[in-house]
């Protein structure tokens, strides 16, 4: 099955310039096309006519890297759960359908052009404390450290996220706890990540202050929208590890 599409997309030329929408018209596009590809259609298309594309962000397609942040319809990642943009197919809108498609909105992601947002901040979030310094001289003995299944499969379940920013852009306040805590979870867990736990949880909350992200109020949209499903335990035990480091 086709579909005849309406797109209304963000367009803007620069960080310092005035964005708006501009209406689109794709036709014929198939149900098993992924919306990526159903973007390709459309700056093939543009391109053909002489026209400028539209610029958004990817990389694999295969919703491991998370660079292919995209609202759409008023959600992150799309009308499904659990994916990224590039797994997202379009039998999921109807012929007929009008789709809107913005970038993330937050201060701490500016826009670079049309789609694409600078999402630097996460990097220096990493950068600040994200990490475990350690000498590792030789290859380890894979059993040296034991570690309790419970607290390994809580570390991997937290270290799944992907750092697409659709928890920043989901939060009325652009709160980047879901990511921080996630990263915080996933470190501290460990015995490994024990030697650095204080300074790691007191530098990232600090960085993440200074980079213009908001405060988290609870509302849930972070999880919601997750396409690797990070759970809200881990701003908890985020805020645990900040007020014990404070004593």
């Amino acid at each position: 099955m086709n579909l005849n599409l309406k797109l209304k997309v963000w367009r803007q030329r620069d960080p310092n310039t005035r964005g708006k929408f501009v209406n689109y018209q794709l036709k014929n596009i198939s149900t098993d096309s992924s919306f990526l590809e159903m973007l390709d259609v459309l700056n093939e298309e543009l391109i053909t006519k002489g026209e400028e594309p539209v610029i958004y962000d990817h990389d694999c397609r295969e919703g491991i890297c998370g660079a292919c942040g995209l609202y759409i319809n008023g959600r992150p990642h799309g009308p499904d759960s659990l994916i990224t943009v590039c797994q997202l197919h379009m039998r999921k809108f109807k012929n007929g359908d009008t789709i809107v498609i913005e970038p993330w909105r937050a201060r701490a992601f500016p826009v670079i052009r049309d789609l694409m947002v600078d999402r630097n901040a996460f990097d220096k979030l990493i950068q600040e404390g994200g990490y475990v310094s350690v000498n590792t001289g030789s290859a380890p003995d894979a059993n040296g450290i034991p570690v309790k299944k419970e607290k390994a499969e809580l570390s991997m379940d937290a270290a799944a996220c992907i750092g697409c920013g659709a928890c920043v852009a989901a939060c009325k306040n652009a709160s980047a706890m879901l990511f921080v805590g996630a990263k915080i979870s996933h470190l501290t867990l460990l015995p490994q990540g024990k030697v650095e736990a204080r300074d790691r949880v007191l530098d990232m909350v600090t960085k993440m202050d200074e980079l213009g992200f908001g405060s988290c109020t609870n509302t849930g949209a972070c999880e919601a929208e997750c396409p690797k499903g990070i759970k809200l335990t881990n701003i908890a035990r985020l805020n645990r590890e900040y007020y014990t480091a404070l004593v």
